[in-house]
């Protein structure tokens, strides 16, 4: 079985200025990096546990906040090394200056004996559609798609139907 995830896409605004929370990975590696290496907050899960309640676990222990609402499910997505990542959309709201991650400990630098301690997630931001394609991780760049497809058909929905309700009061 392939290892799996699940994780939270926070969304805020309006169809045509929606912004995404996106965390960075914490860790030496990541250190330097920023286009490409931003993710949905997520985390394993392992079988027979229910995606959707690791997915909202994970977001707290990932950034230290809770998170309810309406949760859309996403088409799960294989990531490039066989990883399944399950993610659901949620309208909320989330200060990334409160973020206060989970840690994990590393020999760092290699091969020196010393165990040191970074944070799973070393920051989070909101990021308009365009410029979080350019941030995300490859393979969850179908999640900010299908988000956005989403919340367009949603919101063509709700105008097709206000127009019908114009029409009839006349």
């Amino acid at each position: 079985m392939p290892k799996q995830s699940a994780g939270l896409l926070l969304f805020r605004g309006v169809p045509e200025a929606i912004e995404v929370l996106l965390v960075h990975p914490g860790g030496p590696f990541w250190a330097k990096k920023d286009e490409g290496a931003w993710s949905i907050p997520k985390g394993e899960f392992s079988d027979g546990e229910d995606p959707l309640e690791a997915a909202v676990r994970e977001f707290k222990e990932e950034t230290g906040g809770s998170i309810a609402g309406d949760f859309l499910p996403l088409r799960p997505q294989l990531q490039s090394r066989g990883k399944i990542v399950y993610a659901w959309a949620v309208e909320a709201d989330f200060d990334p200056g409160r973020l206060h991650s989970n840690t994990f400990s590393i020999e760092w630098p290699p091969r020196s004996g010393r165990q040191q301690t970074f944070p799973e997630i070393d920051r989070a931001a909101w990021f308009r559609l365009d410029v979080a394609r350019t941030k995300i991780v490859k393979g969850q760049i179908a999640l900010l798609e299908e988000l956005e497809a989403e919340l367009t058909s949603k919101q063509t929905r709700s105008n097709s139907a206000a127009a019908g309700q114009t029409t009839r009061r006349k």
